[in-house]
């Protein structure tokens, strides 16, 4: 079977990659390297570099015929859907009618939609948020990941494509940006390995669900079985404050280093953390990985990355 990852040079996608040639899929990825790095991508897999908004992305279905796509392609920064919610509609939106479209024309059998958990219920009337959870997103970017939900609703109604939508607690791991607004784990371990100050935005008490990447990448796994279908929470259930992280971070990389807050920022959630009962019920999935274990894995990722560059 063939399958194809939109984004598949990024951090996540690029974890599904490597698991799904490891299973012996064969695997596509299309990516417009704008945050995505080519040496992510796995050599056994055919690579196309195209944006998902481009007509250039009709070649590639129309060559390869996937059976799956798993579309992980996305302007992932809150912050920046923030100051332009036009770059991330367009993006997040037109660019995933784009992939829906073509996948319906070229006969994909199932789409496997990256969506956030963190993102698309707004602050939770109540911990941890299941699915059934109404959907008030607090920022363009979770309004587009909750767009991206109802059109592919509409398309399985409309045309009978299958999908799972996989709604991510907050993702950690290895290769993840430590140079952007997103991913405040990669963020505060590389400025901690360079002797940097890292910033706590706010005063550090809002509170993220932390699940790491590989347990992300099984949730994909397993959705590619024929019972998945429908929407799915991936996270651990956990609430972490921000300041906890840090203390757990300088523990690994440096105890001297002391917590420094900066202003607030605007449109990030307060708390959240998501219930997976319905995805381990129905799929048997469950997070193996401690915060604790996963962070010391990500930690040497870094290390070993600065004594290579």
């Amino acid at each position: 079977m063939k399958i194809l990852v939109t984004g598949g040079a990024g951090f996540i996608g690029s974890h599904i990659t490597d698991r799904l040639v490891q299973e012996g899929y064969g695997v596509v990825v299309a990516d417009n390297l704008a945050t995505g790095k080519r040496r992510n991508v796995n050599r056994a897999a055919k690579f196309y570099r195209t944006d998902i908004r481009s007509w250039w992305l009709e070649r590639v279905f129309r060559r390869e015929r996937p059976a799956v796509v798993c579309h992980h392609a996305a302007q992932m920064d809150v912050r920046r859907s923030v100051q332009d919610p036009m770059f991330d509609a367009d993006t997040n939106i037109l660019g995933t009618l784009n992939v829906l479209r073509y996948a319906i024309k070229y006969g994909v059998r199932k789409v496997i939609f990256a969506s956030s958990g963190g993102a698309v219920y707004g602050e939770p009337e109540k911990l941890p948020v299941s699915e059934s959870h109404p959907t008030r997103p607090g920022s363009p970017y979770g309004i587009s990941k909750a767009v991206g939900d109802e059109y592919l609703r509409y398309f399985r109604d409309a045309d009978g494509i299958e999908y799972v939508s996989l709604r991510y607690a907050n993702v950690y791991g290895p290769r993840q940006d430590p140079y952007g607004e997103a991913g405040v784990v990669a963020i505060f371990t590389q400025k901690m390995l360079q002797g940097e100050q890292p910033i706590i935005n706010g005063n550090g008490r809002q509170t993220r669900d932390f699940v790491y990447v590989d347990d992300v990448v099984e949730a994909n796994i397993a959705a590619l079985g024929k019972e998945a279908h429908g929407i799915y929470n991936v996270g651990t259930g956990q609430e972490t404050t921000i300041n906890e992280l840090f203390s757990l971070l300088a523990g690994l990389i440096n105890p001297s280093v002391r917590e420094v807050h900066g202003p607030a920022k605007k449109g990030e959630q307060l708390r959240i953390a998501l219930d997976s009962s319905r995805i381990h019920r129905e799929l048997d999935w469950e997070p193996k990985a401690s915060l604790k274990d996963g962070l010391a894995r990500t930690v040497e990722y870094y290390r070993q990355l600065g004594r290579t560059t």
